[in-house]
């Protein structure tokens, strides 16, 4: 498990359940995101995720883009 402030850049799927987004990535698990938009074009599609970890399941994304 990462340490609370590491970087994350991941490769997953990005899933909406209700008003929030998850990654479920390539490497098994997910992330809930803390976003500044809400990148509904890339629901449902392979994204890149880079963010910090803010909790432990927790990222602060600082960009998602199409994978």
């Amino acid at each position: 498990m990462a340490a609370i402030g590491t970087r994350i850049d991941e490769i997953g799927t990005l899933v909406r359940d209700g008003s929030a987004f998850y990654l479920r990535r390539d490497l098994g698990g997910r992330y809930r995101l803390e976003l500044h938009r809400t990148p509904v074009d890339e629901v449902e599609k392979r994204v890149r995720l880079i963010g910090t970890l803010v909790d432990t399941d927790l990222v602060h994304a600082d960009g998602i883009a199409s994978a």
